[in-house]
């Protein structure tokens, strides 16, 4: 990916043979979409004149807009590594734009860069670092996906526990080709879990790239006969998924995390950003964590973020310090799973750093491991228990209406109360098991 024109883009895909184009773009809920068309119509793609029916898009049903145009962004043309090399099949990303030609502003890609901009008008560029997490299981005979898996690897390990290693080095090379800098890959704690931790970047360009990572490990995990699946818990026994965020944010060139006087210490701009962080993560945490199931994950013992706490080393906090300092100084995120939108995590994050910057909102306490179990639960807030709660949360936020915007949050929450609502509906199997036989 680069910062191509649009006559290099037609120019690339003639001399690279390219036959097809996916016109891809993300809803509401961060599913990638796409059309396809020729090479004959790239022309009139790169002119914005590819239309989508927007009456059973996500974010975009039930609403005025009915149809919207496809506007690609030229410097996310690329050749997809996995697609035959003859007749090869390129992608571009796209915005969502009304007839009128400004852009539909319940699209998530558009509210990160307003986000982002707004940030950019106080001086502040901000840049993320993801940590994407996933399980490789089993299809069945049908090529139904499973949950089952026949290795025991845990943290580290390689080959020949590793089961999953040949598809993940796979992965890797297939992102190395699509032009994202993969820092490391490796096994997880819980059997057949795996983690892909790719290079930081620009905020929106991230948020790009972990779509695009979703894509790419979903694709060659097929083609070694795996599923893969973000979802943050599929089994019970084991650790969940998540998706840590590292932040850092620069200004005049300079990371104002740092702290010049003192390298060891954060700054003061370190720390209201952390305030931010720990002050909305319960109003946003139906961004973060989206799904009935993102709160399976969520819970003591597990090594998931419980505590609204920062730490330096505490698997139950919200936000933690990494050793690095000096330009490199950054505060990871622990609550979000890979589940979520992420162009809405990394603004509603944004946001809320940049809202603690501009209060002063100073965190006020650590996790302190001295203090007794009652000390803890008196001062020590929690995450959301549930996407009821979560819900309930969100729709109370002005804060949270004022960065994302009253219609948009009206839609997300209605779809993410019907989805609880229906969950609740449900009779599950340890329901069954607990019961049936003794009641």
């Amino acid at each position: 990916m680069g910062n191509y024109t649009r006559e290099e883009v037609l120019q690339m895909a003639e001399e690279e043979d390219v036959e097809f184009i996916r016109l891809q773009f993300t809803d509401m809920f961060g599913t990638l979409k796409n059309i396809a068309v020729t090479a004959r119509e790239l022309p009139r793609a790169l002119n914005n004149e590819c239309i989508v029916d927007g009456t059973f898009i996500a974010g975009v049903a039930g609403g005025k807009e009915m149809e919207l145009y496809l506007c690609p962004d030229l410097t996310t043309f690329t050749i997809l590594p996995w697609r035959p090399q003859q007749g090869k099949v390129a992608r571009m990303l796209c915005d969502l734009y009304r007839p009128d030609g400004t852009p539909y502003h319940s699209s998530s890609r558009y509210l990160l860069k307003r986000v982002a901009g707004e940030a950019e008008k106080e001086g502040y560029r901000c840049t993320v670092e993801p940590e994407c997490e996933f399980f490789l299981f089993h299809s069945d005979d049908n090529g139904v996906p499973t949950t089952v898996t026949h290795e025991q690897a845990g943290y580290l390990d390689m080959s020949p526990l590793d089961l999953g290693e040949n598809a993940r080095r796979d992965m890797v090379l297939n992102l190395e080709n699509l032009g994202m800098e993969v820092e490391s890959s490796h096994h997880e704690t819980a059997p057949a879990q795996h983690e892909i931790h790719i290079r930081g970047g620009e905020i929106r360009k991230m948020a790009d790239s972990i779509m695009t990572l979703k894509m790419a490990v979903r694709t060659v995990a097929k083609r070694h006969g795996l599923h893969a699946t973000f979802m943050p818990k599929p089994r019970a026994e084991v650790n969940g998924s998540g998706m840590h965020i590292h932040f850092s944010l620069y200004k005049d060139g300079r990371n104002v995390f740092e702290n010049p006087e003192d390298s060891g210490e954060l700054s003061e701009e370190a720390y209201y950003f952390i305030g931010g962080l720990l002050a909305h993560s319960r109003e946003m945490a139906l961004i973060t964590n989206p799904l009935v199931n993102s709160y399976k994950r969520l819970v003591p013992g597990y090594e998931a973020p419980t505590e609204l706490t920062w730490t330096k080393n505490n698997q139950n906090s919200l936000v933690r310090i990494p050793i690095l300092r000096g330009m490199d100084t950054r505060i990871e995120l622990r609550s979000p799973d890979a589940s979520s939108n992420p162009y809405l995590v990394l603004a509603v994050c944004l946001a809320a750093g940049l809202d603690g910057i501009k209060r002063k909102l100073y965190p006020t306490k650590s996790s302190n491991p001295s203090l007794s179990e009652t000390e803890q639960d008196s001062v020590i807030e929690n995450m959301p228990e549930s996407l009821k709660e979560a819900i309930e949360l969100f729709e109370q936020s002005q804060w949270i209406r004022d960065i994302l915007g009253k219609e948009f949050c009206e839609k997300y929450a209605s779809v993410k109360r019907k989805e609880w609502e229906k969950y609740t509906r449900q009779v599950t199997a340890w329901e069954i098991e607990e019961y049936l036989y003794r009641i």
